[in-house]
């Protein structure tokens, strides 16, 4: 397999376009399209949010109809808390999305994210939609993953290629997201396409799964999950390449889990006044789910996250954040923490360490926080980001 790039590679079956459609005030680009090959596999993971979007119920219907063959993403309104007339608006959408594509309304998987509370204006996105239909080409990543985006400054795009027994596959993903990122199955949003074939639905269904659980998973900047949420992977089969065999189900894993890591991680790095990445490995836990739950635990400590903001190595807050972690009879005893490659608690006691070399290691662009809990032999790893003065001025002047 090469390396993941942060570019976007086309896939064979993969059509995109993006249009402006005055959806967003800014008047960025806000509607983008995927147009799928006949025969195309998709699976999808969706939020757990109780408030799920209009979006996410109909794609859900429409995913159990019929298979998928085209993405309708808008940016700037999320269709979210907007009753049965949210329902409506985003079947109206892709029934005419449908039209202008040349494929059946239940075949149309709507997404959008952006202000909550707000109606979806059908008839802007329809504009989009038409401008979209007539440019769709396989080269138009880059454009769709800018049309996605919301409080994003850049866009997230990742790629590889992976050689199975009858051949080389692409996978190629893009996301957005950078606030309001605590996937309780995903992220905001992410799209991910293969031109490998595979053989069937619940073997593309278990292949996203486990990339989501290693990626998307493992990430959060706030603690908030969205009521947009969606992670979708379609396999075109166009390579004529399929993936059979556990040698090459095993391969095709490992990138579509790559893609989707190096995008988890763009948007941690992406985050809403985010200047650190802060990487969380816990080990010596029971479960792995115990594991995960210290390390959320540390990011989604406002003191540890301020800290790392101002680089400071205030250990206190992380041990403080590892012993009200959800975690019973921990002995603190066994406990080590380290910053990078400098331990500053072991089993328990504090260190002597040069304060200066940990400031510095608190004070780069990524910082490595370690646990050892020292009671068994699972380990996690999380990804976050600092807390700066930035992401509350975001996030109060979101809607003005």
């Amino acid at each position: 397999m090469t390396e993941v790039e942060t570019v976007a590679t086309p896939v064979a079956g993969v059509e995109l376009a993006a249009a402006t459609a005055g959806i967003k005030a800014s008047g960025r680009p806000d509607v983008a399209l995927m147009r799928f090959a006949e025969g195309s596999r998709t699976a999808a993971v969706f939020t757990r949010n109780a408030f799920r979007a209009a979006p996410v119920h109909v794609a859900q219907r429409h995913m159990a109809a019929a298979p998928t063959r085209l993405l309708l993403i808008n940016s700037g309104c999320a269709n979210a808390g907007t009753g049965r007339a949210g329902d409506t608006d985003a079947v109206a959408t892709c029934g005419h999305a449908a039209a202008a594509c040349g494929v059946a309304a239940e075949t149309v998987l709507p997404f959008s994210t952006g202000v909550i509370g707000q109606p979806l204006p059908v008839d802007r996105l329809c504009h989009g939609v038409d401008a979209c239909a007539g440019t769709l080409c396989p080269d138009a990543w880059d454009a769709a993953a800018d049309a996605i985006r919301t409080t994003d400054t850049v866009s997230k795009l990742a790629s590889v290629r992976v050689g199975l027994a009858d051949g080389p596959v692409t996978v190629t993903g893009m996301a957005k997201g950078s606030g309001m990122i605590r996937p309780d199955m995903a992220t905001m949003l992410a799209f991910v396409a293969t031109d490998a074939a595979i053989e069937s639905d619940a073997v593309l269904d278990g292949l996203l799964r486990t990339a989501v659980d290693d990626s998307f998973h493992c990430i959060t900047v706030d603690g908030d999950t969205s009521t947009n949420d969606a992670v979708t992977l379609t396999a075109t089969g166009a390579s004529g390449v399929v993936a059979a065999g556990e040698e090459d189900l095993a391969a095709l894993q490992k990138a579509i889990s790559s893609v989707c890591g190096a995008l988890a991680r763009a948007i941690v790095r992406d985050a809403e006044g985010a200047t650190r990445l802060i990487e969380i490995a816990v080990t010596g836990a029971e479960t792995g789910s115990e594991a995960r739950s210290v390390a959320f635990t540390v990011a989604h400590s406002p003191l540890v996250k301020t800290a790392a903001f101002g680089g400071d190595p205030n250990w206190g807050r992380i041990l403080a954040a590892v012993g009200r972690a959800p975690v019973d009879d921990l002995d603190v005893h066994r406990v080590d923490v380290a910053l990078g490659d400098i331990a500053l608690v072991a089993a328990g006691e504090p260190l002597h360490f040069d304060e200066g070399a940990a400031a510095a290691a608190m004070g780069g662009d990524e910082i490595r926080i370690g646990i050892g809990l020292g009671r068994g032999m699972a380990a996690e790893t999380v990804w976050t980001s600092d807390l700066s003065c930035d992401y509350v001025r975001i996030n109060a002047d979101y809607r003005t």
